[in-house]
Formats: C-alpha cells, structure tokens, sequence
C-alpha cells in the first residue's frame, strides 16, 4: 500500500496495523463554518452547564476539535521520526485540547477567535537536553528554508521561544505552530488548520507537569493569565524553574534571581514557613489506577482522574479505533462536566511505558519533580 506523503518520511516507526488504516480511516471533518465555530467558542463562556443550549455549542466545539486529529497525527510522526534521530530516548506524545482548558484560554485571551486556536491539536517531544532541543529546532528551520508550499509547514514563528525568554511563572519549552497542507483532494479539507509542537528538555517538562499536579489538588489557577493563586505556590515555581535554568545554562526567569545562591535561599525561605514540599510528597502514590487493560498495540489512551476521590482510569485503543476513542473521549467529557474534580484527555503514545513519563501529573508522581528540586537545594 502506498502511504500518503505525509507520513512517507516516518514510515520505518510504523507498525504494520497502522499503515494498513491512513487511508481506510473516516477521520473527522469540519461540518460547520468558521463563524459558527467562533460563536460556539463564545457560547462555552456565556452559557452555563445547565443551560439546554449549551449542548449545541458543545457540539459545535467538539467537531472542530475532532477533524484536528488527522493534521496532528500527521505532524506528530514526522517529529517522531526528526527527534528520534537526535535524541534515541526521546518521548514523543500527542493530545487533542481539553473542553476545558479551551474555555480558560479563551477567557484569558478575549480576543481569540475559537476558529484561530492554534494548539487545539498538540503534539511534544522531550528530548534530555537544550543543545538537542535546538538542534531540533534547526532540523524544522532546515525543511522550512527548502519546504515547498504543498506541504505542512512551520509559520516560520520564532515568537514562542519559551526557552530564550521564559515566561514569568517560569514555563519554558519551544513551541512551533505548523499550518496543515495536503495536495491529495481528499485531505484538503484540514489545510490551515493549525498544529502547535513543544519541544522542551527533561527538566523542563518535569517542571511543567508539577505544575498541573499542583493546580490540580490546590484548585488553583497556577497556569491561568488571570493569577488566583497563592503567591508562594507561584514563587517557588518561578524560582525551581530558574534554578533548572541554570543547570541547563539558559536564561533564568524574569524577577528572579540569575545566581544560585540566591535562588536556593529564597527556596530554603519558602519551603521553611510553608508546606509546599510536603504537599508535592503526599499527593505521591494516592491514586488508584482504574480499568488499567492490558492491550499490546494500543495508540491511544483516555485518561480520567478524579481528583478527590483519586482514582484514575486508563482506557486504551488501537490505533485503527482513532475515531472510536474520540467519540468516547466526547461523551466522557460531557457526563463529567458536571464535576469539577475530574479531569479527562484523550492523549497518544508509543507504548504504555511512555503513557506515566509523558502525563506523570494524572499519575500523580511527582518524584522526579522533587528529586530534581532536591538536588538543586545541595551545595556544591
């Protein structure tokens, strides 16, 4: 079977099972225009979750969402295969937008337009250190330079370097927005649509996943622009962030210290009078894994955690039940939007073994986190 342009480059990782369905498959496919998706986008801020026309604005969002998975998939396999030849180890994951998080962000951002939303499809690699994470980024700039205009590409954005300037709560990765492109009629349908790529080190995506544990289990809004959260919680953040930074010898964040002494003391000064250590260590091991199946094969994974009864049900698919898993991923999130306390993304990796490093937050473990901030915490 001949595979489809997109995916020719990355055909050597692909299973037999998959090559067999790229072209059987009956992705998802936009079926409302972009008008009616934006007023969808404003629908999910004005209307409440009782409110019976919601579901329709539901609905709309949910489309748009879905016909994202195609383009993603496509753009996940090429970084598959560009950050494997740099990195071997390197942890290679996808996801579609929580109906969730996709109303924070157009609250913080009241100009964005739903139809606009460039991370709905997201895809990361994590690689161990920045010289291969910018030597990734070169590999992009390479295509990019030489892309014809037929194919998916990078906008040529160096605006999201989070790496070069980390932002005030102290996230730093490298993020790439790519524009869907297909000369196949029948794929033409997703061209435009946008794909964001993060590309961070080990340490930073450590770092990141801490953070949504924390917001998790405090309740507060730690990501959000709209800050509701403890000033400590923050501050320890943006000071273990910098602390990284400089092993990792990039640039620290803004308003904290560039030296580690200083960012070690004022760590020692917040863990002192605070519980925040203590809390990232009992909430270790607290979750009880639900429906964990074991399914050799499986692609993709529907992750539900409670968070206040901390459980966490794993629901595996083969890559060939691509579109099965979103329409459960659609229902799962529409009969839990009643409860605050769960959480549910529908995410795609390699194997089970990549699925804990690469959502270490819905597992609740943040070992690593605080062996890493430990460690920092010694002197020389």
């Amino acid at each position: 079977m001949q595979l489809p342009y997109e995916v020719q480059e990355c055909s050597r990782y692909l299973p037999q099972a998959e090559i067999q369905w790229w072209d059987s498959m009956a992705w998802a496919a936009r079926i409302f225009s972009k008008g009616r998706i934006d007023r969808a986008g404003r629908g999910l801020l004005e209307l409440p979750p009782d409110d019976p026309r919601r579901e329709a604005e539901v609905a709309v969002v949910d489309n748009w969402r879905a016909c994202h998975a195609y383009p993603l998939q496509v753009i996940k396999m090429t970084l598959l295969n560009r950050a494997k030849k740099i990195d071997s180890g390197a942890l290679i994951a996808q996801r579609l937008k929580r109906r969730p998080s996709i109303e924070i962000k157009l609250r913080d951002n009241p100009r964005m337009q739903l139809s606009q939303m460039q991370d709905l499809g997201g895809c990361r690699a994590v690689l161990t250190s920045v010289a291969q994470v910018r030597k990734l980024v070169e590999k992009y700039k390479e295509f990019h330079a030489k892309s014809p205009k037929d194919r998916s590409d990078w906008d040529g954005s160096d605006d999201f370097d989070y790496i070069l300037t980390p932002k005030p709560d102290g996230y730093r990765s490298v993020h790439l927005v790519f524009r869907f492109c297909s000369p196949s009629a029948e794929r033409a349908i997703y061209n435009g649509q946008r794909i964001e790529i993060q590309i961070r080190t080990k340490l930073q995506h450590l770092w990141a996943t801490a953070v949504e544990t924390a917001q998790i289990f405090t309740g507060q809004a730690l990501k959000s622009k709209v800050k509701n959260a403890s000033e400590d919680w923050l501050r320890f953040f943006a000071l273990t962030s910098s602390a990284f930074a400089l092993r990792e010898r990039a640039p620290c964040v803004p308003g904290t210290p560039d030296n580690k002494t200083e960012i070690v003391r004022q760590l020692r000064e917040i863990i002192g009078r605070t519980n925040i250590m203590s809390s990232l260590s009992d909430w270790n091991d607290t979750v009880h894994i639900l429906e964990e199946k074991e399914t050799p094969g499986a692609r993709f994974y529907l992750l539900t955690l409670d968070s206040e009864k901390r459980t966490l049900r794993i629901d595996p698919f083969m890559a060939e039940e691509a579109v099965t898993s979103q329409k459960a991923y659609d229902k799962a999130e529409k009969d839990t939007e009643p409860n605050p306390n769960v959480q549910v993304v529908l995410v795609s990796v390699d194997d089970v073994d990549a699925l804990r490093k690469a959502y270490p937050n819905y597992y609740v473990d943040t070992k690593s986190f605080m062996t890493a901030v430990e460690r920092e915490m010694r002197k020389k």
